[in-house]
């Protein structure tokens, strides 16, 4: 295993965890749609012990990717998570008062009542996959920070990355392919969202309902995605030489990456084909319920092709449009060779712990949801 492979292979695990973490974001989706999918209290309080089931895994990848982030690409991590702190700040606090509101909507002594904690899943369901699809458009649209890895000598103030203004993060916003892209990973969300419900639920006014909503989030998302789609691919890239690090913009970079890696591509396409077949057959099929599995396989897919156009074939993953060459990618910004070997061992443990997940997964879902299941059993 040389540096260079350590490298790759760190970008693909970190890709794939940035991948899970997309589909697992149906639970954001559901939850965006508490209020039109559930017309009464017992209809929302089933969609969300729907979600309940499932919520821990998504905040768990979360934590779970930055931390391998952390681990593996540690310049990023100080540069991103430290420089735009107010954008990943928001993105958290959204993520704690969802598991705040499953707690405590239903508990005794509630003073603010169930809506307003249902509300609040709203609120996390919309921002939580907006501004995380934004965050991750910047792979791709740069962001404004400045290294100088010479500082890290300076006693005074050894801090070799900075934002270059006082909105530390909040200026991704104001990039509208930014907000493009963080509106079809949000539409996405609720696709992926509608497909659990029908997998999940049992209640045919909430399977209609949500039949409904599937066509109309996924026109939404395919125009936005595919708009920020060819945006990227016909505009220029950042590229960086491995022999001398130096960055540069290149026209079509990553149509050109999607041209030399094909087994990328290939992925890509089988990811995309497979979202397609999960939505399409749900839609012309009334009772076919297990669209989610065919979609989420193709998100996951998908979503790992274009994070790996991202960072591989000398691509600068993450680059500065206030220095071009203080742009990160997989070479500059990666730990030491014995940090990344280290850790490459232990990564092997990762299909032990999917296989878990799968298990506890299928026990958890052995039963579909149902109002009866709401009143005898366990819920929120």
């Amino acid at each position: 295993m040389t540096y260079a492979f350590l490298q790759h292979y760190w970008w693909f695990l970190v890709s794939l965890l940035g991948a899970l973490l997309v589909f697992l974001m149906f639970v954001q989706g559901a939850n965006s749609m508490i209020f039109s999918l559930g017309r009464t209290a017992e209809e929302r309080r089933l969609i969300v012990n729907s979600t309940g089931r499932k919520w821990e895994l998504t905040f768990t990848t979360l934590v779970t990717f930055g931390g391998a982030f952390f681990a593996s690409f540690p310049l990023f991590y100080s540069t991103s998570f430290g420089g735009a702190y107010w954008l990943w700040m928001i993105i958290l606090f959204s993520f704690v008062l969802q598991a705040v509101s499953y707690e405590f909507q239903n508990k005794l002594g509630n003073l603010l009542g169930t809506k307003t904690f249902q509300t609040f899943l709203v609120i996390n369901g919309i921002l939580g996959p907006v501004l995380l699809g934004g965050a991750v458009a910047t792979f791709f649209t740069g962001s404004n920070f400045i290294i100088e890895k010479g500082n890290i000598v300076d006693m005074a103030s050894p801090v070799i990355s900075r934002w270059a203004n006082a909105s530390n993060g909040l200026d991704a916003l104001l990039d509208p392919w930014n907000v493009v892209f963080g509106l079809a990973v949000f539409f996405l969300a609720r696709v992926l969202g509608t497909l659990y419900i029908i997998n999940n639920v049992r209640d045919e006014v909430i399977e209609s309902r949500a039949s409904v909503q599937l066509v109309g989030n996924a026109a939404l998302f395919l125009v936005l995605f595919l708009t920020f789609f060819i945006h990227v691919l016909l505009g220029y890239g950042y590229a960086y030489d491995p022999a001398t690090g130096v960055a540069g913009i290149v026209d079509g970079k990553y149509l050109q990456n999607l041209l030399d890696m094909w087994y990328v591509t290939l992925v890509l396409v089988i990811g995309v084909v497979l979202l397609l077949y999960g939505i399409i057959r749900t839609v012309v099929s009334k009772t076919w319920r297990g669209g989610i599995w065919p979609a989420g396989i193709g998100v996951v897919l998908a979503v790992l092709a274009l994070l790996l156009c991202a960072g591989w074939n000398n691509t600068c993953y993450y680059p500065s449009n206030e220095d071009l060459q203080s742009s990160l990618n997989i070479m500059n910004s990666c730990s030491s060779e014995f940090t990344l070997r280290t850790m490459a061992w232990v990564s092997l443990l990762i299909p032990f712990v999917l296989a878990y997940i799968a298990y506890a997964w299928r026990a958890i879902d052995k039963k579909p949801l149902d109002k009866e299941e709401i009143k005898h059993g366990e819920a929120y």
